[in-house]
Parts: C-alpha cells; structure tokens; sequence
C-alpha cells in the first residue's frame, strides 16, 4: 500500500471511528432516559425510521441495506480520487452514516434527540446528522475550490 493511500486511509478512519464513538455515546445517554427541555430547543428521544424529516421511511427494513450501498459508494469513490484533502471530510461523513444505519439495526431507527422549537417546529436531529451536514458542505467547498485540495 503505498504512502499516499496509507495516510489517506489512516486519516478516514480516525475521523470515522471518531465521530462513530462519539455519536453513540451521546445517543446512549438519550436511550438510558436523559431529557432536557427548554423554551427553544428540547432534548428528547425519537427513532427516526426514514431519512431526513422522516422521508423514505416506507422502505422499512431496506432502507438501512440502502444506505450501506449507499456509504460502501462513497468510500469507494474517495479511494478513486486518492486525494487526500478528502480523507477527513469524508471520515466524518461515513462514521456518521455508519452511526446511524448503526442504529437501525439495533434499535429499529436513527435515535434523534435535538428538537428545535423556537420560532418554528425543525425536525429532531443528532450529533451524526450535524456531522454529514458539515461533511457535505466541505466536500461541495473542496470542489468548487480546487486550489485548497492539492493532493
């Protein structure tokens, strides 16, 4: 394996296992009874059986062998580009994504717990969900930047 691919993939999976670890321990917390209410934001427990605002939740059981695909995909494709701007966005991506079809097997959906409600009703989210949005944006800012992403 050579030097590049090994950075590459050392980086990719601290970042992973990173946010993975991170994420189930907050969710943990939420699964074992925490609650927190507030005049803006409750913190609370849901199981979300589709994607974001619940879409694709008629899928059922495929849904989670969807997203695996879906994340063996992108793992793949960051492999083929070998550039290693992209080793760290990308590890918080998938660790996120793996946190949560994680979740759908052991507990029948994504635990959610941030329920924001000031002003208007936002979905309930989590930790991983913030993670893939962070991800997304400095992938799409890596490549319409090209100058910041040299190797």
């Amino acid at each position: 394996m050579p030097n590049h691919t090994l950075r590459l993939s050392a980086i990719l999976l601290f970042a992973l296992a990173g946010v993975f670890i991170i994420d189930q321990n907050i969710k943990m917390l939420f699964v074992d009874g925490f609650r927190y209410y507030t005049e803006c934001i409750d913190l609370i427990l849901v199981y979300n059986k589709g994607v974001a605002f619940s879409m694709f939740a008629f899928l059922e059981e495929w849904l989670k062998y969807i997203q695996l695909i879906l994340v063996i995909g992108i793992l793949a494709y960051i492999f083929y580009l070998k550039k290693l701007c992209y080793a760290f966005p990308a590890g918080l991506m998938i660790g996120a994504a793996l946190s949560n079809v994680y979740d759908r097997f052991i507990h029948g959906g994504v635990v959610d717990m941030v329920y924001w409600h000031c002003g208007f009703d936002f979905a309930v989210f989590n930790f991983a969900d913030v993670m893939i949005d962070l991800a997304v944006v400095w992938i799409l800012f890596l490549n319409f930047k090209p100058k910041f992403c040299k190797s």
